[in-house]
């Protein structure tokens, strides 16, 4: 190309740029479109409205702390025991007070993997909905999965560990964690040293 021509064309790109203005133009605001799910009569970060009425909870609602580790399941192995239909429940105290430990296991007795999952899965959601109304604070608790877990119907599952955890909640209210010992009936003669 020419210099002359490639001369003149660069003196045409800076008339046209001396017609462009010095400032930027502003960024436009985006449209407005009605967000869904949003309450608008509500400060941000206010929190849900408090319950009014005869559904306000009457008990504290416990937090749920989720137990990972293999010496915590040990220790929870020697406490309070309860078995039912769909599940077996341990439990023991670690502390007066405090969060509520949950942990949850299937052996390969239960079935396959998709089984097992199935199984821990639906223990967890139960255990999400009942624990903290009915578990005792300061407790760790660990819920077995049995070969009926993934099976059984939704309603039968919440029965049986709810079943459990009010048969289990005196033996973990006297603050020591121990199993209490049955008491012996006046047949039986007493223990001979």
């Amino acid at each position: 190309m020419p210099r002359a021509s490639l001369r003149s064309s660069n003196e045409a790109c800076r008339e046209h740029q001396a017609d462009l203005p010095a400032e930027p133009a502003r960024a436009q605001a985006p449209p407005r479109l009605p967000r869904a799910h949003v309450d608008h009569g509500r400060k941000k970060g206010a929190g849900p409205p408090p319950r009014q009425g005869p559904q306000a909870p009457q008990r504290l609602i416990q937090t749920l702390v989720r137990l990972t580790k293999r010496s915590q399941f040990l220790f929870i192995r020697g406490g309070s025991k309860t078995i039912r239909e769909s599940v077996i429940v341990e439990a023991r105290r670690r502390a007066l007070t405090g969060a509520i430990g949950i942990g949850l296991t299937a052996s390969k007795k239960v079935g396959n993997a998709v089984i097992r999952n199935r199984a821990r899965r639906r223990l967890r959601e139960a255990a999400r909905s009942l624990l903290p109304a009915l578990g005792v604070a300061g407790v760790d608790y660990v819920l077995v999965a049995r070969q009926t877990t993934a099976a059984i119907p939704w309603p039968r599952l919440l029965d049986d560990l709810q079943n459990a955890l009010i048969r289990l909640a005196p033996d973990l209210e006297d603050r020591t964690g121990a199993p209490r010992r049955a008491k012996r009936s006046k047949s039986q003669p007493p223990p001979s040293d």
